[in-house]
């Protein structure tokens, strides 16, 4: 094997491993291919967190862009181009019924903080129980924006992705779990310090692509 052979080999199994080359002759292609590289997904995630991060600063904007942000990790995981033109086209299509469903959401989470201030303050006689309430709230909000937003795609719009986010949580209770505990690092992480609430919501859009894909076939 000639020295310039075995240099065009390595290019060429360089990147049949990134997906930026055709695969080698008899290897199997994974599910997804773009996630092979992990520094490669380590930067695609902190790229989501920013695009994500600035495309939510109107607030009721955060599904189209959490929707978005799911589009654009899929594309990476698949090994397709992963443009910010991309992205922006899907929150665009996203804001089209999105700004409602962050609207929605927006106010149903302003009264459970007021419900939370207020069993904290010990105006209203069962403070405690309302306290419950309002954080069983504030979690259930959270996961039908994530689940919405993951479920959406231009094809099927936001009316299909809100009414499969009930059918979610039934086929995958854990998975669900599994969701909660990513927003709760946000907010802890967010808490700890403000800076990495952006890393932090990268890995959130990973969550909310990568848990579903549990339950899928290995060789799908």
């Amino acid at each position: 094997m000639t020295v310039l052979h075995r240099r065009e080999l390595r290019i060429a199994r360089r990147r049949d491993l990134d997906g930026s080359g055709p695969a080698l002759p008899g290897r199997v292609i994974g599910r997804n291919p773009g996630a092979i590289g992990a520094f490669a997904l380590l930067g695609e995630v902190l790229l989501t967190g920013v695009l994500v991060t600035v495309a939510s600063l109107p607030v009721i904007t955060l599904p189209a862009a959490l929707a978005a942000g799911a589009g654009h990790l899929r594309r990476h995981l698949r090994a397709e181009t992963t443009s910010v033109g991309a992205f922006v086209g899907d929150y665009l299509a996203a804001l089209r019924g999105g700004w409602l469903v962050g609207l929605a959401a927006a106010l149903a989470t302003g009264v459970l903080l007021l419900d939370l201030d207020l069993a904290a303050s010990g105006a209203l006689p069962g403070g405690p129980a309302i306290a419950v309430v309002g954080w069983v709230g504030l979690a259930a909000v959270a996961l039908a924006i994530g689940l919405a937003s993951s479920g959406w795609s231009q094809r099927t719009g936001w009316r299909h992705a809100i009414a499969r986010t009930p059918r979610a949580v039934r086929r995958d209770p854990v998975g669900a779990l599994y969701l909660l505990a990513a927003v709760g690092l946000v907010g802890v992480c967010t808490w700890a310090l403000v800076p990495l609430f952006v890393p932090a919501l990268g890995c959130l859009v990973l969550a909310l692509v990568a848990t579903p894909q549990r339950r899928a076939p290995r060789d799908a």
